[in-house]
């Protein structure tokens, strides 16, 4: 019975759902009892490592935050590798509906699946469903409400007080005892508190259901004035009509943001950690004079003065509106048209008063800054469906459709500054004097672009045993070259239940054995709409005879070949289940070849106007494996243990950068460390994978305190004799391997559950090592304790031995967390007014088990430069959650 059940559950699939036995693609559906519950607007940590191949990063505490998702390897060099989310099929992001809202994600994790969505699948499909109201019920009120404070897991081992005056008598240069005593990091830190309060109300009768809900998030960071304040109202009503055989369906949704704006426009300012960790502990907060204490030293603030000489807030609305109407004429027949518009819209002000560093160090007295920007998303889609079982046994669902996205995007900023007075910090911009001197800056820009796409999808299903799925999108994008303005994205998936059949049908151990296999081809759209085109500027005054004037020109090359990015992918699978389905499974091997990448390549001048333009050219693969097991150990009437963990594996190759018309030198040097070393990191290279750290082996120290390194023929050499050639692959900054264990115990009315994860085989490179570890700096602030300990065993490293990007301060960076431990009770009063009210805490990122000697392992995976720890990030912290669930 429990696997017929499981069978019957329902998957979102592209534009429709599907029974979960009949799926012939890899797709994972998590549901809302299975949520993590922490304190976010990103509904991503929700699903953390649950999702085989899945990878959701969160690398830091910042309030404001939102997670790196990354499923089945990086595919792309310079478009998004963000999966496409849809919120009840409108796009949208991990921040666009309330986590407590949601009741089940889908994830599509293979092309044949995603193909159906054409060049915006290529990263897999994130499919979130809001919480709804189906036919006949009464109302019904749910309350959620938790409280929630954190404190710093790690800190970086800086000098104490007592350890730098040390230095200071030692004579150690740049040591300077500057009378105070301050331990600067406690005094940024603060005890948060975050508020979360939801409230949904749900019901109906036979032809109209309602839902209304509200939530509120008040979250704050444990660095002092980092908040983000998110309010989510939504409204959804449906009427059905004509004995069902019409549905009207619509809804009102989105969000209120509003946060301290510390860093013109993007929320909290970096330079508060980062100075709060190396500003010199003998610096006094203010001087004698009360005025805060400022060096002439490069970029050396005051953090306090960061932060409380700074006046800004950033306000952002999110508005979802969506309608749909749904006629059956005819049973099986569903013929439906949707309409909905998405606005997001952010205004947004900064002051830094005549008190701040800028005033000096920048020549600002006051400075301010206003800015805005908004994004429209618009979508029609018409699809028809028609479900049918013609003859016995033998079931089809065709799917036909038709889809348009118009997405508009506007941006303006401007500044001004030498004001008279702080009265009014950004709402009066005219009345700085650098605008009077010409001197103020300002700038917009705007941008349009449509996506049009046909459709049709077939399923197919012989008695539940022979299951297949084809679909084709035809689609038109106004991003592509004048050659390539459309392009064909077909697939096709194929099961066999292999339980069904006659010859495992008295095979009781075995309740479940269904082998998929799937090919599909999905796209990338460039990420600016108009790299296709000749585009203009203004050069040199020219005299026209009468007058001078501004001459115009071009200012990029037409490439009428611009096209998507295609990416072929298959994917084999089988699913299993054991004991009624006491211990099911499923195993997933796929290969993703990219072809056409887009990249910059360096053309001829002449034939071509500029010498570099965007093409396609370079190609990728990624190869892998995931394999997800769950289990039921022990289950009786009042006990229940449910496990289960996933495994996935992933190899990355770069297999080429050019084509015949294109050629690239092969290679591509990326990351930064940042002055005063100015060093690239990574380098990307053919035929090997994406995320490899390039640059100096360090071998040993000189008896002097002297890096020696090891040169290009494998000898050491003196770190002063370095060649570029020299440089060498030092590690890879991208997981090999995640694994991930969740467990879920229930003894009556008792809940407990732990979620663990890890990350393994890949390397870290420590900014904040490279950078504080080194005598040398000492003269920019406090550093390591460590920068005056031996290196290698021997000695420490000399006092003016520069700043260096070599492998001495490149880690591993495997990883085991105890990422979530919720304990709850549940209480069923019995009463006409309560239906259960659930009490419960939880610890989130409990427990890091890992050799790294940074805040945290875990590090940024995105990009061109994975791995790069920076020094500067917000730091990782360990929360505590007490929450009340209440059904009325």
């Amino acid at each position: 019975m429990e696997d017929a059940q499981a069978l019957e559950e329902v998957v979102v699939i592209g534009y429709g759902t599907q029974r979960k036995g009949e799926v012939a693609s890899a797709i994972t559906s998590v549901k809302s009892e299975n949520f993590i519950k922490v304190p976010s607007p990103d509904a991503s940590k929700m699903i953390r490592g649950q999702v085989a191949g899945l990878a959701v990063v969160s690398h830091d505490a910042n309030p404001l935050s939102t997670s790196q998702i990354m499923l089945r390897g990086i595919t792309t060099l310079k478009a998004s590798a963000s999966p496409l989310v849809l919120i009840d099929g409108i796009p949208g992001d991990l921040m666009t509906v309330s986590p407590d809202d949601i009741e089940q994600i889908d994830v599509l994790k293979d092309g044949s699946a995603a193909a159906i969505y054409g060049t915006r699948g290529t990263n897999g499909v994130i499919i979130i469903t809001t919480k709804n109201a189906r036919g006949e019920m009464p109302t019904t009120v749910d309350v959620n409400a938790y409280l929630s404070t954190q404190k710093i897991t790690r800190k970086l081992p800086f000098m104490t007080y007592d350890q730098y005056v040390d230095k200071v008598r030692q004579g150690k240069p740049g040591a300077i005892d500057n009378g105070g005593h301050v331990n600067w990091l406690d005094e940024v830190l603060q005890t948060p508190l975050t508020q979360v309060y939801n409230i949904s109300l749900r019901g109906g009768s036979k032809t109209t259901n309602y839902v209304a809900s509200f939530d509120y998030r008040a979250l704050q960071g444990i660095i002092k004035r980092s908040d983000n304040q998110m309010i989510y109202p939504r409204i959804e009503v449906t009427h059905r009509m004509f004995d069902d055989k019409l549905r009207i369906n619509a809804s009102l949704s989105g969000y209120q943001q509003r946060y301290f704006d510390a860093s013109d426009g993007g929320g909290y300012n970096s330079n508060v950690y980062k100075n709060a960790i190396m500003f010199n502990p003998t610096d006094p907060i203010k001087d004698a004079n009360g005025v805060w204490t400022e060096r002439s030293i490069n970029d050396y603030y005051n953090p306090l003065a960061l932060l409380y000489e700074v006046d800004g807030e950033n306000r952002a609305t999110n508005m979802r509106m969506f309608a749909d109407v749904i006629f059956t004429p005819i049973t099986g027949l569903d013929i439906k048209y949707l309409i909905s518009g998405d606005t997001y819209n952010q205004v947004r002000g900064f002051y830094q008063t005549q008190k701040h560093a800028s005033t000096v160090k920048d020549g600002r007295n006051g400075f301010a800054s206003r800015g805005t920007n908004l994004t429209r998303n618009d979508l029609t889609e018409f699809t028809v469906q028609y479900h049918k079982t013609p003859v016995k046994d033998h079931t089809f669902t065709l799917l036909g459709g038709y889809s348009r996205l118009y997405r508009n995007y506007q941006f303006y900023w401007m500044n001004n500054f030498n004001f008279p007075s702080d009265d009014y910090t950004y709402n009066n911009m005219g009345q700085g004097q650098a605008l009077k001197d010409g001197r103020a800056g300002m700038s917009s820009t705007q941008s349009e672009n449509t996506l049009i796409g046909y459709f049709g999808r077939l399923n197919y299903s012989f008695k539940g045993k022979y299951m297949l799925a084809a679909s084709v999108r035809y689609e038109g994008s106004s991003k592509f070259g004048a050659n390539h303005k459309w392009g064909t994205f077909p697939a096709a998936s194929v099961a066999w239940n292999i339980k069904g059949e006659r010859f495992l049908e008295h095979v009781n151990l075995l309740s479940a054995l269904k082998l998929r296999a799937g090919f599909g081809i999905t796209g990338t759209e460039p990420g600016n709409p108009y790299m296709s085109l000749n585009t203009l500027d203004f050069g040199r005054y020219a005299y026209t005879g009468s007058a001078w004037a501004k001459s115009i020109r071009p200012a990029s090359n037409a490439n009428p070949d611009l096209r998507w990015e295609k990416k072929e992918e298959t994917n084999i699978g089988l699913d299993f289940g054991f004991f009624d389905d006491r211990l099911t499974g499923s195993i997933d091997l796929y290969n993703r070849d990219t072809k056409d990448l887009l990249w910059d390549y360096t053309v001829p001048s002449p034939p071509y106007l500029f010498s570099n333009m965007t093409a396609n050219a370079g190609s990728m693969r990624n190869r892998g494996v995931e394999i997800a097991v769950q289990a039921v150990p022990v289950q009786t009437h009042d006990f229940r243990w449910v496990t289960n963990a996933n495994f996935s594996t992933n190899k990355n190759t770069l297999i080429s950068l050019s084509n015949d018309q294109f050629i690239s030198i092969g290679y591509s040097d990326q990351g930064g460390t940042g002055e005063p070393i100015q060093s690239t990191t990574h380098r990307i290279q053919e035929g090997e994978p994406i995320g490899n750290f390039y640059g100096f082996k360090t071998v040993d120290v000189d008896d002097n305190g002297y890096w020696i390194i090891e040169g290009e023929d494998g000898n050491p050499k003196p770190i002063a004799e370095q060649q570029p050639t020299d440089k060498k692959i030092l590690g890879n900054g991208l997981p090999k391997h995640y694994l991930n264990w969740n467990n879920s115990v229930s003894y009556r009315n008792f809940d407990l559950g732990v979620t663990m994860r890890g990350a393994f085989g890949f390397q870290i490179l420590n900014m904040s090592e490279l950078f504080y570890a080194v005598p040398m700096q000492l003269s920019r602030g406090n550093l390591y304790q460590k920068a005056y300990e031996p290196v290698f065993g021997k000695r420490p490293l000399a006092d003016n031995q520069e700043l260096q990007y070599v492998s001495y301060f490149i880690e591993d960076g495997d990883y085991w967390k105890i990422d979530n431990l919720s304990l709850g009770y549940t209480f069923n009063p019995g009463s006409k007014w309560f239906r259960s009210i659930r009490l419960y805490g939880t610890v989130s990122n409990l427990l890091v088990i890992t050799g790294y000697s940074g805040i945290d392992p875990e590090v940024p995976v995105s990009g061109l430069a994975p791995g790069n720890d920076d020094k500067w990030r917000y730091p990782a912290a360990r929360t505590f959650t007490l929450g009340a669930s209440l059904k009325f």
